[in-house]
């Protein structure tokens, strides 16, 4: 299948497996498993906004790091810049945190509640140049899904 289609059952699937829940850290979970059981990425997972740092929540693969300062990294070069970053090679991004030497491509998205940054949503895959235009309209339309059912 390809990825398009994927995406569009991710973006089917998401509203009714989050809607009404007012559990935020299962939302969170719930979405990451989804992502990554229907796109296969090497690392899917998000970190939240606490007291100006970013601090790791729910994710699925391989341990991560635990908190990114504002600015460092993609994670929180994507929260200062307020906007999704995608990364061909990550070798090739100037303060790159590697929290495994296996991620070499990653996307990154913002999540927004009421215009203020309050997580973002971090894809690593293990290949140079997995994410796409693609990748970045859809993660962005499933991230503005899942904000409406944070609490």
């Amino acid at each position: 299948m390809d990825k398009e289609k994927r995406y569009g059952e991710v973006l089917q699937i998401l509203p009714s497996l989050i809607e009404g829940v007012k559990n935020n850290v299962g939302v969170l979970a719930n979405c990451a498993a989804l992502i990554k059981e229907k796109l296969e990425f090497f690392w899917v997972g998000f970190y939240m906004v606490e007291e100006e740092k970013l601090i790791l929540g729910p994710f699925q693969g391989p341990v991560a790091c635990y908190e990114i300062g504002y600015g460092r990294g993609v994670c929180g070069t994507a929260w200062k810049e307020r906007r999704t970053l995608v990364v061909k090679d990550v070798e090739e991004f100037p303060g790159h945190i590697a929290c495994s030497s296996l991620s070499r491509s990653e996307i990154v998205v913002p999540i927004f509640k009421e215009d203020k940054v309050i997580g973002v949503l971090d894809i690593d895959s293990t290949s140079v140049g997995s994410f796409d235009e693609t990748d970045r309209i859809c993660l962005e339309k499933a991230m503005e899904i899942l904000s409406k059912n944070l609490v």
